[in-house]
């Protein structure tokens, strides 16, 4: 009798800790698993920021041109000041919230003031350039066409960035949705998707005004 209640005990131990090794693997794997999953938010995050980063590059250089071209343009364009006085305004509150944004690119509040920002530059500079049809001494200024270069050059670099950045916030949002990511992300600090640069009038952005508009009719 002693012995069965003993191989009994032992049974019941040996079950127990097949149990507890099993709970112990299972418990590892999915502490692989989230730690592996909470890597990659964090390194796509870390990627999409980068990607901003190159946008803020290339804006940059488009706010340093801008008074360049309505330095040139005054010249020609006097009777037109309130249009170009404008477009300098504009391009301040889009540096102002160009530099909101690289603080941190994942606030979507940050985001959405600079497209907004940015499609009033769009719009303000859509009106000076025609405006500036007008103005036949102007499209022949050598210093108005180096400009023109510049700034098809730099609104090129930024329309790529763009779409580069894009295609890393969907990553993000895409593994962040998906299982088992998705039951964890909020309590790591992902609780939400991060917005896309994207406007209004899409063709803003991937047709942004072309300088060279005025000069090629």
């Amino acid at each position: 009798m002693i012995s069965i209640t003993i191989m009994s005990a032992l049974d019941a131990f040996v079950m127990g800790a097949i149990c507890i090794g099993v709970l112990g693997v299972i418990g590892l794997i999915a502490l692989a698993v989230v730690w592996s999953g909470y890597n990659r938010l964090v390194r796509l995050n870390e990627l999409a920021d980068n990607g901003f980063s190159d946008i803020n590059v290339y804006c940059k250089r488009r706010y340093d041109l801008i008074p360049n071209l309505i330095a040139v343009a005054k010249k020609y364009m006097a009777h037109e000041s309130g249009t170009l006085e404008a477009v300098i305004q504009a391009r301040n509150q889009a540096q102002g919230a160009l530099q909101g944004a690289a603080v941190k690119p994942s606030d979507a509040g940050a985001v959405q003031a600079f497209v907004g920002a940015e499609q009033t530059l769009t719009g303000t500079l859509g009106r000076m350039f025609a405006l500036a049809e007008d103005y036949p001494d102007l499209k022949a200024n050598t210093n108005m066409l180096k400009i023109q270069d510049e700034l098809s050059n730099t609104e090129d670099g930024i329309a790529r960035a763009r779409e580069t950045y894009n295609n890393q916030v969907t990553n993000f949002n895409i593994h962040r949705k998906s299982i088992p990511t998705v039951i964890y992300a909020s309590m790591v600090g992902f609780a939400t998707d991060r917005d896309l640069l994207e406007f209004d009038d899409q063709a803003q952005i991937e047709h942004a005004p072309d300088v060279g508009a005025i000069f090629d009719s």
